[in-house]
């Protein structure tokens, strides 16, 4: 066996040419199967926060803006990416556990004058449940760059319930 009879390649007139469809490309089922796949995903991205998209956004804004969150000992980090906002386009809510960012993306040009866009604009809300207490007086919000960085300190009630569990064998 050569290198060569590695390389997907199909012959045709003597030329190599690449192979443009995957195996599983060709089989219809296969194919069926991938597209309601992906149907299920896109319906089930729009409802709310009970799914692990943390989104209360509809399924053609997708669960913009897009959010990073960490959950260290003594704080939740939570960053969300807001190309072409400023800060007063933005709120930021924190109420009953549940951390909001809401605020609305202005088109600067009038529909008149576009021709194809996939940009998102309009408004926009997006609820993270925190799952644990935090001292909401302590909350910390800054923007730099189209980035909102939000930083929630953890109560002491919540930096005590977290303990080490020991793995035996």
């Amino acid at each position: 066996m050569s290198v060569r009879d590695l390389i997907p390649w199909s012959r045709n007139n003597g030329h190599q040419v690449p192979s443009v469809f995957r195996d599983a490309d060709r089989d219809p089922v296969l194919s069926l199967h991938r597209e309601m796949n992906r149907l299920f995903d896109d319906v089930f991205r729009g409802f709310g926060s009970g799914l692990p998209s943390f989104g209360g956004a509809s399924a053609l804004g997708g669960g913009w803006p897009s959010v990073e969150i960490s959950d260290g000992e003594k704080e939740i980090k939570v960053t969300a990416e807001v190309p072409g906002l400023e800060e007063k386009d933005i709120e930021v809510l924190l109420d009953d556990g549940v951390l909001t960012l809401k605020g609305e993306k202005r088109s600067e040009t009038e529909d008149k004058d576009r021709q194809f866009s996939e940009r998102f604009y309009g408004r926009f809300e997006r609820r993270i449940p925190l799952g644990t207490e935090v001292k909401e007086d302590k909350v910390d919000a800054r923007f730099r760059n189209g980035v909102l960085t939000v930083t929630l300190p953890k109560s002491e009630k919540a930096q005590s319930h977290v303990r080490r569990i020991s793995i035996r064998n």
